[in-house]
């Protein structure tokens, strides 16, 4: 029988593979224009990878693994990068036998019906991770943080799939505490583990 850590560490390292293979680009000169306007040498589009069979299997399983022992009752953050893997993790925790339910939060509320900002079956009082696919500033994070937070839902964690270690993490950790929320955040890859197989 598999050691789980080494089962964990193994899953992750092929996910660092591909995301290095899939959603990675970087160039000398930066050439990428980021969300906020600004250049930047390198590029993460994580939706090659979030949105790929084998990339779903990984990412719920990992993010599943490190929830596992959490009172919750959803996951979900900012569309569009975080859905894929919010149903994933959704999917691998009914598979477990422990259901959360997937969670969409909205850019805008919707224009009919209940005119709501967040999809799912959740309700104030609900207690909820928070998941990104890539943070840079870590703004689209704040945003679904605000939004939980708006609609009487504790946010007790916060995991994102890249961290490009520009200042985000610090930025949701402060927003966190602000709120009065745990200042709870795991990234699972950073930048740093991805150039060095760049630099290989």
């Amino acid at each position: 029988m598999k050691d789980s850590y080494t089962e964990r560490q193994q899953m992750k390292d092929r996910l660092i593979k591909l995301i290095y293979e899939k959603a990675f680009r970087y160039s000398e000169v930066p050439c990428f224009k980021l969300v906020s306007g600004k250049l930047s040498n390198y590029y993460f589009n994580c939706k090659a990878v979030t949105l790929s069979p084998e990339g779903l299997y990984l990412i719920g399983n990992i993010i599943y693994d490190m929830i596992a022992d959490s009172d919750i009752k959803g996951i979900g953050g900012l569309t569009l990068g975080a859905d894929p893997i919010a149903m994933a993790v959704a999917y691998t925790s009914y598979l477990k036998g422990k259901p959360v339910e997937a969670l969409v939060v909205r850019k805008k509320p919707k224009e009919h019906g209940t005119m709501q900002w967040i999809e799912g079956n959740i309700q104030a009082g609900d207690s909820v991770v928070v998941i990104d696919d890539v943070i840079t500033t870590g703004s689209s994070t704040i945003q679904a943080i605000t939004r939980f937070k708006d609609e009487g839902i504790f946010v007790k964690k916060v995991i994102v799939l890249v961290d490009r270690q520009e200042g985000g993490k610090e930025n949701i950790f402060n927003f966190l505490s602000d709120c009065g929320f745990p200042p709870d955040l795991e990234a699972i890859i950073s930048r740093d583990e991805v150039m060095k197989l760049y630099k290989m």
